[in-house]
């Protein structure tokens, strides 16, 4: 079961863009165009995460973060084209859990959103369940890692970054999308914290390093988490 997110945004354009890669990321995604329709569903579809604009017709996102908050336990994000300070104090006294100026950049809102997901109790898939990759075993909730059936010690990065790769076995990430899932902010291409992370967890799951078969490099972009054996 995919988590849910309701997102509140009434230009239909950044709307599309935005429930499209969060689809593509594994969520759920329902969109609302006004503030007063948005009260109603956020009480009766109780999603676990709600991604607000501010400047909403019917009743703008301060209004409808203040309203829904006593009860409504999900995380809310609010978004916003004002860049002033006060902006940003309101939205948070009203019961926000996080703020992001437009332009959003679509990674960083998943990255923040993930964030805010570990934090929900009960919230689905994401941090719940068994997930495989092959002969590699991943256990979100208890943190805990198995390759046939053998326990493997990670330290908290090390599993933060695996568990995002079984998530997506097969695929290619880029190193952009994972240092900005991992570490909730902007790309900085000098830091070479996911390689070394890579070159430990390789490490740890008997991987050869000069040539690797469970996490491959692929050159130029990112890695990518095998399903093989």
């Amino acid at each position: 079961m995919s988590s849910s997110v309701l997102l509140v945004e009434d230009d239909c354009e950044l709307a599309e863009i935005v429930r499209d890669y969060l689809t593509e990321n594994g969520f759920s995604v329902a969109v609302e165009s006004r503030g007063d329709s948005a009260v109603d569903r956020i009480l009766k579809e109780k999603p676990d995460l709600v991604v607000l604009d501010v400047n909403l017709p019917g009743l703008d996102g301060f209004d409808v973060c203040k309203t829904v908050r006593q009860q409504y336990q999900g995380g809310i994000v609010m978004l916003t084209a004002r860049l002033e300070e006060i902006d940003e104090v309101l939205g948070l006294e009203t019961g926000a859990d996080d703020y992001l100026t437009k332009p959003v950049r679509p990674r960083v809102l998943l990255a923040r959103l993930r964030t805010h997901l570990r934090k929900i109790p009960g919230a689905a898939s994401e941090t719940e369940g068994c997930i495989q990759a092959g002969a590699l075993s991943v256990y979100r909730s208890r943190r805990h890692v198995e390759l046939r059936g053998v326990a493997i010690e990670l330290t908290s990065a090390e599993f933060d970054l695996l568990a995002y790769l079984t998530e997506r076995v097969g695929k290619i990430v880029s190193r952009v999308e994972l240092f900005e899932a991992l570490h909730n902010e902007v790309y900085d291409p000098q830091d070479r914290s996911i390689d070394l992370r890579v070159s430990r967890l390789r490490r740890k799951l008997g991987d050869n390093q000069s040539n690797p078969t469970r996490i491959k490099s692929v050159r130029g972009t990112g890695y990518l988490l095998s399903s093989e054996p």
